[in-house]
């Protein structure tokens, strides 16, 4: 009982470092691949704890779905090896159960059932009167309520150590990454959970290695805690999501090669010449705030006359101009398209709200 206490104490007092790194495969395929990559993992000196897949939720039947329980014994065997504690996923009370069971040290819930109220309940259910970390993926579609849902469920079962782990969400359209990372959804939980772990999935985001480097560098530039990142001593050969792993080695030199900066500013200099720059920032926010009120108050203006004309709010071919002279002008000012669709999408919607109370007034 001793020697899980301390065990306990151990991994709690673990998860506060920064930054934290996570790696080992998306899978537990054999018994030699697991320990393999447990100890060439361990001799980078970079990875703090040691993940595998055991049970594999996949979108389509067919696809491996993990060795399942009998592939605990390997994380068991490979921990005593490496040193590593190990983590696992976890989407039902009964596998809860078998992880804690073989000693596992840390749990996580991925995207696909944090989506689903009713599974993480019964997650939670299963951790009542337990002692043990719990890191929160968010969910597959991009709804925040859903993830913070999440960790309050996880949270009135009585665990206390809950991290949050950013892994990108899926976005119709998207084309560059597996899961659009929607930084400012991971920013906004972040600001709401200012005391809570958040470390980043750039596997899970980026869905191939040739990226991986670049958002793991962002997610660090952004003040994340750490990173979650998939590693197998054969990437081309894993039984699954093979083309976003990277062997331990190329893990290793990939922690090397991250820039760590800092959130704190430790000298007066610094801190007096960030003050004046941010001081100038408040300005020219306050600027554009008083300028979009004025933009307000002629689309009311607008309004009124449409509702008095009998002319619908939408005008289209009125739309596609002003977003074709933005995307001219955002260019020649260094912005990109991306943002100026998303600025001028926000401003229209608040144009039409204004016009629509005011014509059905």
């Amino acid at each position: 009982m001793e020697a899980t206490l301390q065990q306990a104490v151990n991994i709690h007092t673990l998860l506060a470092k920064r930054p934290l790194i996570i790696s080992g495969p998306c899978s537990a395929e054999t018994e030699e691949q697991v320990m393999q990559t447990a100890l060439q993992l361990a001799a980078t000196g970079k990875v703090d704890i040691l993940r595998a897949g055991i049970w594999k939720p996949r979108t389509r039947p067919g696809s491996f779905e993990g060795v399942g329980t009998k592939g605990l014994p390997w994380l068991q065997q490979a921990k005593k090896a490496s040193g590593l504690p190990v983590a696992v996923e976890v989407a039902t009370g009964k596998q809860v159960e078998d992880a804690l069971h073989f000693g596992v040290d840390v749990l996580w819930i991925g995207a696909r059932t944090t989506v689903n109220p009713f599974s993480v309940q019964d997650v939670a259910d299963a951790l009542k009167g337990v002692d043990v970390p719990v890191l929160i993926k968010n969910p597959i579609n991009p709804d925040l309520e859903l993830w913070i849902g999440a960790v309050e469920r996880v949270a009135k079962s009585g665990i206390q150590n809950i991290g949050l782990i950013h892994r990108g969400f899926s976005s119709y359209g998207n084309t560059e990454y597996r899961n659009a990372p929607m930084w400012h959804l991971a920013i906004e939980m972040k600001r709401r959970n200012p005391d809570m772990l958040m470390i980043n999935d750039p596997s899970h985001i980026c869905g191939r290695r040739d990226i991986l480097s670049a958002v793991a560098q962002k997610a660090i530039d952004l003040d994340f805690d750490g990173l979650i990142i998939e590693s197998h001593i054969d990437p081309d050969n894993a039984w699954s999501d093979a083309k976003q792993q990277v062997t331990p080695e190329r893990l290793g030199e990939m922690i090397n090669s991250i820039i760590w900066r800092s959130e704190d500013i430790h000298s007066e200099e610094l801190h007096a010449n960030m003050e004046k720059m941010r001081s100038q920032i408040n300005q020219l926010d306050d600027e554009l705030m008083q300028l979009l009120g004025q933009r307000m108050k002629v689309a009311d203006k607008i309004g009124l006359y449409k509702k008095e004309n009998n002319i619908t709010i939408l005008q289209t071919n009125r739309w596609n101009a002003i977003l074709d002279r933005a995307f001219v002008k955002g260019e020649q000012l260094g912005l990109s398209k991306e943002f100026i669709t998303k600025y001028f999408d926000a401003v229209h919607m608040e144009s039409i709200n204004h016009q629509n109370k005011i014509m059905n007034k």
